[in-house]
């Protein structure tokens, strides 16, 4: 039981992480398109950027699956995996990993034109993880359709 609760604890920590990247990543962004940028400026978001992705982000989304999956095939698990809303569930923390990639895309693409995506483009990209975040806490904790 100790060790199925200190799983848990570490997997809501690295999905707290994992989202704080989320939510803020784009927002780099949305001022790193900005096309007044001086060069020494787009140099910062640059560093802030790979900082963010490599040192934080990264391991936070491989730490959150590894334990997202412990947790599930743990034999003290009640998940139903044939349950609705454990399907949307996975299938949106797959959607959040793929924008997790895009985003990754999205870093590489500054790197070399940072007026290659408009800052109104990138504000609404910002959403994305904030809907996404949203209806997974729905599904994990009011489990809808059960």
């Amino acid at each position: 039981m100790t060790f199925y609760l200190y799983v848990k604890a570490f997997h809501l920590i690295s999905v707290i992480s994992w989202m704080a990247g989320m939510l803020y990543l784009p927002r780099l962004f949305v001022y790193h398109a900005n096309v007044k940028n001086t060069k020494e400026i787009n140099d910062t978001f640059i560093i802030m950027e790979n900082r963010l992705l490599r040192y934080i982000m990264n391991p936070a989304m491989i730490l959150t699956w590894v334990f997202g999956i412990v947790l599930v095939l743990h034999p003290l698990s009640s998940v139903d995996h044939a349950s609705k809303w454990f399907i949307i569930k996975f299938i949106l923390v797959l959607i959040m990993s793929g924008l997790h990639g895009y985003f990754s895309y999205c870093r590489k693409k500054l790197l070399h034109d940072n007026a290659f995506y408009s800052p109104k483009y990138l504000k609404y990209l910002n959403e994305a993880p904030t809907i996404l975040m949203i209806i997974i806490v729905i599904m994990v904790v009011v489990k809808p359709f059960n």
